[in-house]
């Protein structure tokens, strides 16, 4: 498993565990079996693990995790292990957030971890319009200093709104966001920004909820309303983008270089994602460790330049996605918006 140092004595393995799956909206969780297989990732060096505070009981899963590795794995084993949670206050929450509020929730964050200090916490605010978000990230930076955050990133947030951040005199360590094949809106304006600052990106969406997959090959279209939130969120990309049958010769192109490669289109997918400039690690969602071979082989797929031109050759007559980062979603009477949930602390 390719490593790669963020920041100083900040080393993260370039595939990072996605934990959203074992929230309990993809079915039911066997939390033991969990637990296992969070240690079979780790094992097999895949030692960073994203979660949140909306995903429901995932941080006391990791923090269970935790206890068990060291125990039986030693301290310094449990050392190279890094947890990535985020802080997302509700919407119904933001008008009137204070820092009372934060210091809970990222105190309730520390327990479930188990962790004095949280490695990297990322910060989610769903309206820009609610005025304290700004306010808001100075109280996590007091938090920061105080010793219970170690580093503070975010997610989603926009060009203009990082720039403000930065310019507030917070620094940001990475930054999630939503960056694929499919979707290239990052790189606008947040991938050259990021390397000024060295803000390290975290890409969420590399197989596009699954449509970039063998499984969606050749397949007829489908049709609303589809199986899950996440389905439909990234078929609307695909629709923006272009539609199925550019879809389709996309998915095409990648089987053949899975092909020479021995692998499959989701590997080939997300391998592609971290050759681009920027990027310092794929996430991937896991809800046991059938997929850990091919999520391991993510970072050791060396696609070569002649790859990678017959991807964009594929993608050619493709429209520009409109707008910065995340600024498709935050429209909460759009197509994109309007599936999102907004208050997941409370179930809405």
């Amino acid at each position: 498993m390719q490593r790669i140092t963020i920041a100083p004595d900040y080393e993260i393995s370039r595939v990072i565990r996605g934990g959203w799956q074992l929230a309990g909206g993809h079915g039911a969780v066997d939390h033991e079996m969990a637990i296992d297989d969070m240690v079979a990732f780790a094992d097999a060096g895949i030692t960073t693990f994203d979660c949140a505070d909306i995903y429901t009981g995932v941080e006391d899963l990791i923090g269970r995790f935790r206890r068990l590795y060291r125990d039986t794995h030693g301290q310094a084993a449990l050392d190279r292990i890094r947890v990535h949670t985020k802080f997302v206050p509700d919407l119904g929450v933001l008008p009137t957030i204070t820092k009372a509020y934060v210091e809970s929730v990222i105190d309730t964050s520390r327990n479930r971890l188990n962790l004095e200090r949280l490695d990297l916490v990322q910060f989610h605010w769903w309206d820009y319009k609610m005025p304290l978000w700004l306010d808001t990230l100075g109280w996590l930076k007091e938090l920061q200093d105080d010793g219970r955050i170690d580093k503070i990133s975010g997610t989603n947030f926009d060009s203009d709104h990082v720039h403000t951040i930065l310019d507030a005199g917070i620094p940001f360590t990475s930054l999630q966001l939503q960056y694929s094949l499919l979707d290239r809106r990052p790189e606008k304006r947040m991938v050259a920004l990021a390397k000024r600052h060295d803000i390290a990106l975290f890409c969420y969406g590399t197989v596009a909820g699954g449509f970039l997959s063998d499984r969606w090959l050749g397949k007829i279209e489908p049709e609303h309303p589809l199986e899950n939130r996440s389905l439909t969120k990234y078929k609307l990309i695909i629709d923006d983008l272009g539609g199925w049958d550019l879809f389709q010769a996309l998915l095409q192109a990648l089987r053949k270089i899975a092909d020479r490669h021995a692998t499959d289109i989701a590997t080939i997918a997300s391998a592609a994602m971290l050759r681009r400039p920027g990027v310092s690690a794929v996430i991937v969602g896991a809800r046991n460790r059938d997929h850990l071979s091919s999520n391991l082989a993510i970072a050791s797929v060396t696609l070569s330049d002649a790859d990678l031109a017959e991807i964009d050759a594929a993608l050619v007559g493709a429209r520009e996605l409109k707008g910065d980062v995340y600024t498709l979603e935050r429209d909460r009477t759009g197509r994109h918006g309007s599936i999102m949930k907004y208050n997941l602390n409370k179930g809405e």
